[in-house]
């Protein structure tokens, strides 16, 4: 097995991170403590750590090409957010109708589309289910999938051939073949499974198109092969991983984000680096963080 070495340990203790990326602009990863209604921004080499207040619950994001603002994905919907003003300016609220429901994990395709999946976060009627939704460049939204509980694990092959997603209380990862220039879905197949107990939760493909993925309740990020079989496990001191982002200026570093949520005053005690970021130094090779627009 390949040996990843923990490099740095950021003591955020988040009660939800998420949403990891890395800013190749300003050296930096960013990402969100979803319940604590905070943007983190850590700059690798000072290790400087900054957080911004929230309007809302930010549950995933996007760097713009054209524009200094963020591109959010709060709970309620789409927006663009500007972490210097707080200045919010709403775009989109794709399940303002569905009573319950916020948005979850989410990222940009290399053709500069916003995708974003929702969860149940509580259920309050029998068929109320979770999406899967497309922002264009041109500002409309489509939907592609419905009758979800978690989304989650949204990437793309190097090739932009195949679309990697995960309903998480399926214990599954899927793939589809994905249409670039469309951007629709078609072919779904089971990628891999995961223990039962242990959920998938956020991924990303690096540059020889293998699939990482941070695993909820596993203890663990397992690099899976393009054939959906097993490559690597990285086992963690935390018991609820929730995303995973390649950076530094080579991007050969492995940023994992956890949390503390749900977790007894027991559990905490075994685990207490709970809900910190964990950076390794890996002898793989990410790929630069696509942008909207």
């Amino acid at each position: 097995m390949t040996s990843l070495t923990l490099i740095d340990t950021v003591p955020c203790a988040n009660q939800l991170g998420e949403g990891v990326q890395w800013n190749h602009q300003d050296g930096c990863f960013y990402w969100t403590d979803i319940h604590s209604k905070k943007l983190y921004r850590y700059a690798l080499a000072t290790k400087k750590l900054t957080h911004f207040d929230l309007p809302e619950r930010l549950c995933c994001f996007a760097f713009a090409k054209n524009d200094a603002r963020l591109l959010a994905a709060f709970e309620s919907g789409f927006a663009w957010f500007d972490i210097t003003t707080s200045a919010v300016e709403w775009i989109a609220k794709p399940e303002a109708n569905i009573n319950g429901n916020r948005s979850n994990d989410g990222r940009c395709d290399r053709q500069g589309r916003f995708w974003m999946g929702s969860i149940v976060e509580n259920r309050t009627s029998e068929e109320q289910s979770a999406g899967l939704y497309c922002l264009d460049t041109d500002f409309s939204v489509t939907q592609h999938f419905s009758g979800l509980m978690i989304s989650n694990a949204l990437c793309w092959s190097p090739d932009s051939r195949k679309l990697y997603h995960a309903d998480s209380p399926t214990h599954s990862l899927r793939v589809y073949d994905f249409d670039a220039q469309t951007g629709e879905l078609s072919n779904p197949e089971i990628f891999a499974h995961t223990a039962l107990g242990v959920e998938p939760d956020g991924a990303c493909v690096d540059a020889e198109g293998y699939v990482w993925n941070a695993q909820w309740g596993g203890s663990q990020v397992v690099r899976y092969a393009p054939d959906g079989s097993k490559n690597l496990v990285l086992d963690l001191p935390v018991a609820q991983p929730t995303c995973v982002a390649f950076g530094g200026e080579q991007l050969n570093v492995l940023a994992v984000t956890s949390a503390r949520v749900g977790l007894s005053d027991e559990a905490l005690k075994q685990q207490p680096q709970a809900g910190n970021l964990f950076i390794f130094a890996t002898p793989f090779t990410g790929l630069t963080e696509n942008w909207f627009g």
